[in-house]
């Protein structure tokens, strides 16, 4: 074979092998979506009999639906932190949510609770402040931020600890169409006769994110979006919808006419993902675009479709922190998929970071992992890792009413949560409660709704848990509530 003939086939080679290279190293855009007090049972997708959710079964069909998502906390702000820095709420001592003032609960005349943490402290990096200084990456945040003390209002964005300084180039703070964008005490609302059947009031926020989606990009991006959907006030503008709801709902629901407004309010939430969905499509970006969707806690007690699971927003049983939780990624992760595979919203910053090829630190001083693996083959074995919870306080802090024996969370009570930590290992869960020195334990696989305490059953498995539990709580310097007598804050119950 002539010499030239052969170094031509060597370059056209290598030309073929740098081109594809390039393709497969090209970074991924990253699209979060997050929903707020989303119950795990909410989505059509999920089992839910009465809301009707196309665009979020859509992306589930898409991609990939976990059925075992966990967020970080049972209670927003705790949450969000760990979504934003990988760790847990007990490594950040952000364990609950941002308060006007500082200072502590006043609700026990027995123990004190943990100084309340106001801001997201500045020296934490966030996820995009990763992506942005670690990977060039654009980085842009709209909606609900909820990690600073409220600045001149209500969940305001402080100037000093908002997404503009937590590495979010673009952050643009707005409430879109919920109703904290109208909401009064005051004044009594009603439907907005101004909406015809079929038409949804505009979201300013969906349209800033879709703006953001459609202008020239000359680097990946991650975008966040932050929805205030479906957090209380419970209340929908459209009419047509909320009776559309209400007429799938039985009537001898004794919530129905509650219902009917929140479920009106999760399909509003699912109609602004899919506008946002077509946006990232008509902006030709579908293809390589990572899409994560979650909740940042369980659903309200009041409202919430948590059932089967056992409790609520604010506690540690499933019903808190068990959350829709899905991913698409077309070529990468299968359509269809579903997997039972435990992961949590703490895994998103090291997923992202390595997908982007950013930098992390020491794995001892992050507690997500990186589930590429996993969104990608979802059959794979599941990893040998714990899951960690810790809620060191009181809640709600006021006008909670405590469910007879025989009506659980799911029929509109609401029972108190006294501070309480819990741990995954495999199929066991393990929760401790913390100003009563006693835990109980599940199986998992055999008792979703954690009805049975097997405490008793299998003392040496309680005792390997909540010996587990704690040596990580101390590990990173968790805070617990103490008797008042006591002076030390940080001591162990």
């Amino acid at each position: 074979m002539k010499r030239w003939f052969v170094l031509l086939l060597i370059g056209v080679s290598s030309f073929l092998v740098s081109q594809g290279s390039g393709r497969a190293a090209e970074k991924p855009n990253l699209l979060l979506i997050l929903a707020d007090d989303l119950g795990w049972h909410d989505l059509g997708c999920y089992g839910n009999p009465w809301f009707e959710t196309p665009n979020l079964d859509r992306l589930a069909a898409e991609g990939i639906r976990f059925t075992e998502g966990y967020s970080a906390a049972p209670i927003c702000s705790a949450s969000r932190a760990g979504i934003q820095t990988g760790k847990t709420p007990a490594r950040l001592n952000f364990e609950f949510v941002t308060k006007p003032e500082a200072g502590h609960q006043t609700v026990s005349d027995t123990w004190q609770t943990p100084a309340f943490t106001l801001d997201l402290p500045l020296e934490e990096e966030t996820i995009a402040e990763r992506l942005r200084d670690g990977a060039g990456y654009e980085t842009a945040f709209f909606g609900k931020w909820h990690l600073n003390q409220h600045y001149q209002r209500y969940l305001g964005w402080s100037p000093a600890h908002g997404p503009a300084r937590q590495g979010y180039e673009v952050a643009e703070e707005d409430f879109g169409s919920h109703p904290y964008s109208y909401w009064d005490d005051k004044t009594k609302r009603t439907f907005d006769e101004t909406l015809a059947e079929g038409e949804f009031p505009e979201d300013s926020m969906t349209r800033r994110a879709v703006r953001f989606l459609s202008r020239e990009h000359e680097r990946p991006f991650f975008l966040m979006v932050s929805h205030f959907y479906v957090h209380t006030p419970v209340h929908t503008r459209m009419e047509w919808l909320h009776d559309q709801v209400a007429a799938r709902i039985p009537d001898e629901h004794p919530r129905k006419k509650d219902l009917a407004h929140y479920g009106a309010m999760v399909e509003t939430l699912d109609h602004q993902v899919g506008v946002l969905l077509e946006g990232l499509k008509a902006a030709g970006l579908e293809e390589n675009t990572l899409v994560v969707f979650t909740s940042d806690n369980g659903g309200h007690p009041n409202y919430a479709g948590n059932a089967p699971l056992r409790g609520s927003k604010w506690n540690l049983y499933e019903g808190g922190i068990r959350v829709p939780f899905m991913a698409r990624w077309p070529g990468r992760v299968p359509a269809g998929a579903v997997s039972g595979v435990p992961v949590s919203s703490l895994d998103l910053l090291p997923t992202f970071a390595a997908l982007a090829g950013a930098d992390l630190p020491d794995r001892d001083q992050l507690d997500g992992m990186d589930i590429l693996p996993w969104l990608e083959t979802p059959d794979k074995a599941a990893p040998e890792r714990e899951l960690v919870w810790h809620f060191p306080y009181f809640h709600p802090e006021s006008g909670y009413k405590k469910a007879p024996e025989s009506i659980g969370v799911d029929d509109g009570y609401t029972s108190k949560t006294l501070p309480q930590s819990a741990i995954r290992s495999g199929n066991r869960k393990l929760l401790y409660f913390l100003t009563e020195a006693k835990s109980e334990i599940f199986d998992l696989d055999t008792d979703t709704a954690e009805s049975k305490n097997l405490t008793a059953n299998d003392p040496d498995a309680a005792k390997r848990l909540e010996d587990e539990l704690m040596t990580y709580l101390k590990e990173v310097g968790a805070r617990f509530p103490v008797l008042k007598e006591k002076t030390n804050p940080a001591s162990n119950p």
